[in-house]
């Protein structure tokens, strides 16, 4: 595997000063994003499965172990926040439960059959998509959650950095990012990590983005949960609107904390129900309901 292969360039690193190391490294991080574009169309075919399902009411659901669970793990859990849905529509799955987030669960990577289980225990549906993540390409646990989802109809997705590898061949859509061999041999949680956060920031971006959660690019589901997003929400509302920061707030108050509602609201002078029924009809899109506002 090129996951595992020794970095010439790195061969005396640890006979380097700090700043030769982080030079080091930057050098190398700086064609993660050149492998990840190579990608593109395959990430593009990963985004059209995912608004398709989400948008028929199924769920995405991320699965890996180590680092690549993690970074599935973290992406499900910022959508909350960021786009205004549940907990349920984008879920991480980890190898070892949720405690191996936070803690190395030994061995839990290699068991075949917990993959398929733990998808099992989450009601799988045709509805759902699945994407895969694993650096290597050969995770057992991953390759059992894959093979599980294919026996039901359930659409997958594989994400590694081999290429070939026995993810990749397990899915309907694969997603091979080839970053080459780590600086630090073996660590997978350097340039692959890098390359699957990427990756994985643009399937959840361009889904929402897709599905009506973004104007412009304004995060107009974006939920209440602390003062600062407390004050991006009044931003938004009031770049959108046009109106001062009493009136934003009032407005947010009215509309129950969601920003979209409250700009249908007052673009359209309609009521907190009314303006929920407008979005519903146009499927959470913004822009058919108030047209342009800004460029």
């Amino acid at each position: 595997m090129l996951t595992e292969t020794q970095n010439p360039k790195t061969s005396t690193l640890d006979q380097m000063d700090s700043l030769s190391i982080l030079q080091l490294m930057n050098q190398e991080d700086q064609t993660v994003a050149l492998a990840v574009q190579q990608a593109l169309p395959q990430i593009a075919k990963a985004v059209d499965v995912v608004c398709e399902q989400l948008a028929s009411g199924g769920r995405l659901l991320y699965v890996g172990a180590g680092t690549s669970g993690r970074l599935g793990v973290l992406d499900a859990v910022e959508c909350v926040p960021t786009f205004g849905v549940s907990p349920q529509t984008v879920q991480g799955i980890i190898a070892g439960g949720d405690g191996a987030f936070i803690k190395a669960v030994e061995g839990a990577e290699d068991d075949t059959e917990a993959g398929a289980n733990d998808l099992k225990e989450c009601n799988l549906s045709a509805t759902d998509v699945v994407v895969g993540i694993a650096a290597s390409g050969r995770t057992p646990y991953v390759l059992g959650a894959m093979a599980y989802a294919n026996s039901i109809g359930v659409p997958t997705i594989g994400l590694s950095c081999n290429d070939p590898a026995p993810l990749l061949d397990a899915v309907d859509v694969p997603i091979g990012v080839v970053v080459g061999a780590e600086v630090l041999t073996g660590s997978t949680r350097l340039k692959a990590g890098t390359a699957q956060k990427l990756v994985l920031n643009m399937l959840s971006t361009a889904t929402f983005t897709q599905l009506g959660k973004v104007y412009g690019n304004l995060m107009v589901d974006v939920q209440i949960t602390n003062e600062k997003l407390g004050h991006r929400a009044q931003r938004i509302v009031q770049q959108i609107t046009g109106v001062d920061d009493a009136q934003a707030e009032q407005l947010l108050q009215s509309a129950q904390n969601n920003p979209k509602t409250a700009i249908v609201m007052h673009e359209t002078g309609v009521s907190y129900t009314e303006a929920v029924k407008l979005l519903e009809e146009s499927k959470g899109h913004l822009r058919p309901i108030i047209g342009e506002k800004f460029s």
